[in-house]
């Protein structure tokens, strides 16, 4: 079986090893070293990259069947031995990461007695779901304080394989069900716990714990949060972003939200202005409507189109001129997208249904509505061509 070097040594990235095994995964070519660097997915950690020979390590796994690890490859390789690199980034990245979740789930549980259930490393932050309730503002800020004070004292991080005798010794903040030797990782003398990822050497390589939001969840809380140049680049993502905020609102950074939450009261005053000033307006020209409506039998007629109208204000209009008794609008627009409504008042027994179908017959499109106001749009139209579809409805009530 595969020596996993990982295990004693997260550092090493460039090794040779034979091959024992050359076969065919998802359809990609795939290797079993005599040794490898290689971390494959497990424990909530992904895998590592890089290359084997001429070709790029697409994933690293674990064969379900007996336990070996499988290194998937963009490209078929020559059997003998091979020179391997572990893409350093990502790896270290991963150890940052992973170290930086050992302290922080110690520290939750010192501060907040919240014993981390579940564990994430993604690709945009890392994650985990604490054995608690809502967790209080005060309680997240002592735990992330308390990591980041670890994180300065740069604690040693050791990881090993007690012995059947030392182990049972040992305090594991969490004893997983695994089969064989059991790998452990101390922090200091602040965490002790199972684990078979990678970790650096001392917590000062963690950089920096930089929490990014909190979430409740149906078994727990979960905690988002980013270690080392994540969290730097987080960092300064958010800076150039306040930077450029501060000097568009011109105020410092300290007072950019006292300014955006004027800004939002402004906005709104003026949305609620602004939709008075439309509702007026609509009123002022539903009245300017009525007045030039045709007359027949006692019955009020608006019928009028327009060119690039929202359809909106036409429901607008047609609710205003059919509060009046005895009055029926017919309205269109025109545009990429023709649409009609046809209203009616109240009291009126109109079905308006046949006159909408009639006057899409020419438009194409579908309809929609309850009794009193029904709407209906098609493909593009222009101006001439909406006004004899409301010709066509007008003729279809007999008006």
């Amino acid at each position: 079986m595969t020596s996993r070097l990982y295990y004693t040594d997260s550092y090493t990235t460039r090794f040779r090893s034979p091959v024992l095994e050359t076969t065919q995964v998802d359809g990609r070519p795939a290797v079993v070293l005599q040794q490898s660097f290689f971390y494959p997915t497990s424990g909530g950690q992904p895998h590592d990259t890089g290359r084997l020979g001429s070709a790029r390590v697409l994933d690293v796994r674990v064969r379900e069947a007996d336990g070996e690890v499988l290194h998937l490859l963009d490209r078929e390789i020559p059997a003998g031995e091979v020179e391997g690199e572990v893409d350093w980034v990502r790896r270290f990245d991963h150890m940052q990461q992973h170290t930086g979740q050992h302290v922080l789930s110690q520290a939750f549980i010192r501060v907040a007695q919240a014993r981390t259930i579940g564990f994430h490393l993604g690709d945009q932050y890392v994650s985990i779901d604490l054995e608690a309730g809502a967790l209080s503002e005060e309680s997240t800020r002592e735990a992330f304080e308390l990591a980041n004070g670890k994180v300065t004292a740069n604690l040693p991080v050791r990881a090993w394989f007690p012995s059947e005798d030392e182990l049972p010794k040992l305090a594991l903040r969490k004893t997983p069900e695994v089969e064989g030797a059991l790998r452990v990782v101390a922090v200091g003398d602040f965490d002790l716990s199972a684990c078979g990822g990678t970790h650096v050497a001392a917590t000062g390589e963690i950089g920096l714990i930089h929490p990014l939001r909190t979430e409740r969840m149906n078994r727990g809380t979960r905690v988002a949060f980013l270690c080392g140049d994540r969290a730097r680049k987080d960092y300064a993502r958010k800076h150039g972003v306040t930077s450029r905020l501060s000097a568009a609102l011109t105020c410092s950074v300290g007072e950019l939200e006292d300014s955006v939450t004027r800004l939002r009261e402004e906005l709104a005053a003026a949305r609620n202005a602004l939709a008075a000033h439309r509702e007026a307006a609509l009123d002022a020209e539903a009245s300017g409507l009525a007045t030039s409506a045709s007359r027949h039998n006692g019955l009020a007629t608006v019928q009028r189109a327009w060119d690039q109208r929202p359809v909106e204000e036409l429901r607008g209009l047609a609710l205003r001129l059919t509060s009046a008794p005895q009055t029926l609008a017919l309205l269109g627009t025109a545009g990429e997208k023709a649409q009609l409504v046809l209203a009616r008042s109240e009291e009126l027994a109109l079905d308006l249904r046949p006159a909408l179908q009639a006057a899409l017959a020419a438009l194409g499109g579908g309809k929609g509505g309850g009794a009193r106001v029904v709407q209906g749009g098609g493909p593009p139209a222009d101006l001439e061509r909406v006004q004899s579809a409301l010709v066509a409805a007008r003729v279809t009530l007999g008006l």
